[in-house]
């Protein structure tokens, strides 16, 4: 992997215990996923910015392997904008809910690094 570019950046910032990402600097929105160019007309993205991690569950769907437990995949809107793709953790995936207010937990240890979701309430 490229470790100078945008994704590595991102990676290197979960791995520091922050969730950082591009502004687009027309909109003031951030950007996920990482990249080279803001998406549509290919000017370059403005600074990364720290993120609140806060955020609203946009869609969700029931992932269910054989032998094992049910998970809830959802899309989450950020309070700053962008959209990530990413699993909640802490909740019965059955109740999870379109619009449920979620909070950013950051998995550093992992290889690599990335982000899972807690419903917004729990302090865990």
């Amino acid at each position: 992997m490229d470790d100078t570019g945008a994704e590595a950046q991102y990676l290197r910032n979960l791995s520091d215990g922050r969730f950082m990402l591009q502004r687009d600097e027309a909109s003031g929105q951030a950007v996920f996923p990482p990249r080279l160019r803001r998406p549509g007309d290919g000017a370059a993205l403005g600074p990364w910015m720290e993120m609140s991690g806060r955020g609203t569950v946009h869609a969700v769907t029931i992932q269910q392997k054989r032998d094992a437990a049910p998970r809830a995949i959802i899309l989450v809107d950020l309070e700053e904008g962008g959209r990530m793709l990413s699993q909640i953790t802490n909740a019965d995936p059955a109740k999870v809910t379109i619009g449920m207010p979620v909070r950013a937990v950051i998995v550093a240890e992992a290889d690599p690094p990335h982000i899972l979701f807690t419903p917004a309430g729990d302090s865990s």
